[in-house]
């Protein structure tokens, strides 16, 4: 059985919490910086999808190696709601991204398992810097060092 954890990094000047808790139905993923949740997402892949580990992205410098979400996955907000639709979109990311990496990490525990939902609460500092579509350079390394901290966690459980 897996145990839960946490952690806390300076992501970008601003304190970043992380926090894994499992249950027998599904698993939750915390992710704030603000010290609460805005926003509450579930997370869930049909059992038939595989989830697959990728090589390191070479076109992004330092950046962990991401599992690509599967075109499956399903998103259902449950919980709050992001002030914009380009922040929607961020957290969406986000969301995808972690269910993604714990699923990989559950696949790789030796006792069978049946994929679990995933439920993620996403709270981001707003960025100073503003972009339209494209994520900012702060919201790309803020993304890839929790990304990064959040497969720490996982590695040490």
């Amino acid at each position: 059985m897996q145990s839960s954890g946490n952690c806390t990094k300076i992501l970008e000047g601003v304190s970043t919490e992380i926090h894994v808790q499992y249950y027998a139905d599904s698993s939750l993923v915390l992710l704030t910086q603000v010290g609460k949740i805005g926003n509450l997402i579930q997370v869930s892949l049909p059992a038939t999808i595989s989830v697959v580990q990728s090589a390191p992205d070479d076109t992004e410098l330092n950046a962990p190696a991401l599992p690509p979400p599967p075109i499956a996955i399903q998103l259902v907000p449950l919980f709050g709601s992001a002030p914009s639709d380009r922040v929607q979109s961020l957290h969406n990311l986000y969301a995808s991204q972690i269910a993604t990496i714990v699923w990989l990490a559950q696949s790789e525990n030796p006792l069978p398992m049946v994929r679990k939902n995933i439920i993620v609460g996403i709270a981001l500092r707003k960025s100073g810097e503003v972009g339209d579509v494209d994520l900012t350079e702060t919201e790309r390394r803020t993304f890839y060092g929790a990304m990064s901290a959040l497969q720490e966690l996982l590695d040490h459980n």
